[in-house]
């Protein structure tokens, strides 16, 4: 019976009293008891011994209405029914609690992440990649994002925008920064300065890179020292293999050529980070365990979310009661005057 009134009405009623809903089949049934009596001539106020002389009367314009009476009656009926019900609309209503993390992804762009030893080109498309689905898995936490070479850069604050966090990730190239080498210590340190004034209950960077530190006027314990002072907990990434992998270059005449060089990631110096300021230190070989190590450290570092869901009422019984009496009171007019029965 709700659903029905929802239908007739377009809008989401919801009845406090829905029992008296049922009180609606009386409607169809007074019409048909009206309708019988009419027909029955039981209804008649005044009796005739024949018809001859009503034939003669002029019959009036308002004849045809004289149902009209008994219609805006059973309106009047269905409308204090639903009245009764007491509808009322719904304002569905969604507060969200959470403790959210701000965090900062900090991706090495040498020269070096080139190398073609990761699915599906190279280490800087494989990171982009995983970086992406990692962004698009957090909620309620503020991102932003720091690149390195010889210097680092922020290329965004802290920000709940994560689509323009992943635009940024998709248009890095490695390889492009004015100054090539791997300033470790100074992008921890662009990365800890970011997050300096956050009141998050935590403060992350994440930081992945496939070298050591030789450039940059900062050293990377040093750098992880400070970050630790203020809470920031950093995670560290080594992307390569082990052993040799193929790094591309062009030759004078613009055609690509191959060298094999020993990967040489900062095992030793990346785990002392991130054992200085509680993180953990994570070892990628591949695409796979690339992927892998962003999974996990999604999972450590998971927001709590807490959904409070509410609902608004607004009494809208008014709406149903005030055309039920209007019904009514022209309704007792015209039986009284129009279409008036002598008794």
């Amino acid at each position: 019976m709700q659903e029905f009134i929802n239908t007739i009405f377009s809008k989401q009623f919801s009845f406090q009293n829905p029992e008296f809903l049922w009180l609606l089949v009386l409607v169809p049934l007074v019409a048909v008891w009206q309708w019988r009596r009419e027909r029955s001539g039981k209804s008649a106020a005044v009796v005739y011994s024949g018809l001859e002389q009503m034939k003669s009367v002029k019959q009036r314009g308002f004849k045809s209405l004289r149902h009209s009476v008994t219609v805006f009656r059973l309106l009047a009926l269905a409308l204090l029914v639903i009245a009764f019900a007491r509808p009322r609309l719904e304002n569905q209503k969604q507060t969200i609690y959470s403790e959210g993390v701000d965090m900062v992804l900090v991706i090495d762009l040498s020269g070096s992440m080139q190398a073609e030893d990761f699915d599906p080109k190279n280490r800087i498309e494989a990171a982009k990649s995983v970086a992406e689905e990692f962004v698009r898995n957090r909620v309620s936490d503020r991102i932003g994002l720091v690149v390195f070479a010889g210097k680092s850069y922020t290329q965004c604050p802290p920000t709940l925008d994560y689509e323009l966090i992943i635009n940024l990730i998709e248009s890095l190239e490695a390889g492009r920064m004015d100054e090539d080498g791997t300033a470790i210590g100074l992008a921890i340190a662009t990365a800890t300065n970011r997050l300096r004034s956050s009141t998050a209950k935590s403060k992350i960077v994440i930081l992945l890179t496939d070298g050591q530190n030789n450039a940059g006027e900062i050293e990377p314990l040093t750098a992880a020292e400070l970050a630790a002072a203020i809470g920031v907990k950093i995670y560290t990434v080594g992307a390569g293999t082990r052993g040799y992998a193929n790094f591309p270059y062009t030759d004078q005449f613009g055609l690509k050529h191959y060298l094999k060089a020993k990967v040489d990631v900062d095992d030793s110096t990346l785990t002392k980070i991130a054992k200085m300021t509680g993180g953990r230190y994570f070892r990628a070989t591949d695409f796979e365990s690339l992927k892998q190590t962003y999974s996990e450290i999604d999972r450590l570092e998971k927001t709590k979310v807490e959904v409070q869901n509410y609902t608004e009422y607004k009494e809208e019984f008014a709406a149903f009661l005030t055309p039920a009496l209007l019904l009514l009171a022209i309704e007792l007019i015209l039986a009284n005057t129009r279409f008036r029965k002598l008794p």
